[in-house]
């Protein structure tokens, strides 16, 4: 499967999954780790016009998105704590888009819920 970078979606090889390397988000709040997305996040994002950072910018900063309060909740004790955190973004197209960054903070995903 081929991976594409987030900022551009320039095809990157064959790694399985989207990379744009490690690196933090000005103003995050927590380490994002190595940043990947799925294939129908990316497609996703075309299709509504809209761009990864966009997005990532809003869970790095702390802005949950479209979550419910106990797991607005959750994601401020995990914050403390060395949990995972989870946002819930809606697109334009009205798709949504999850954004999971891991308890170890190695990784970040975007991914559609259906690819969980």
């Amino acid at each position: 499967m081929d991976s594409y970078s987030l900022t551009s979606l320039e095809k990157q090889g064959s790694a399985g999954q989207v990379r744009k390397g490690h690196g933090q988000v000005p103003a995050a709040k927590f380490e994002l780790g190595q940043l990947v997305a799925t294939p129908g996040a990316l497609s996703a994002l075309e299709e509504a016009g809209q761009d990864a950072i966009e997005f990532v910018s809003r869970h790095a900063s702390g802005d949950w998105g479209d979550v419910s309060d106990a797991d607005r909740q959750e994601n401020e004790f995990s914050l403390f704590h060395g949990f995972r955190l989870l946002s819930s973004y809606r697109l334009r197209s009205g798709t949504k888009i999850w954004i999971i960054t891991e308890a170890d903070r190695s990784s970040t995903t975007l991914l559609l819920p259906g690819e969980y």
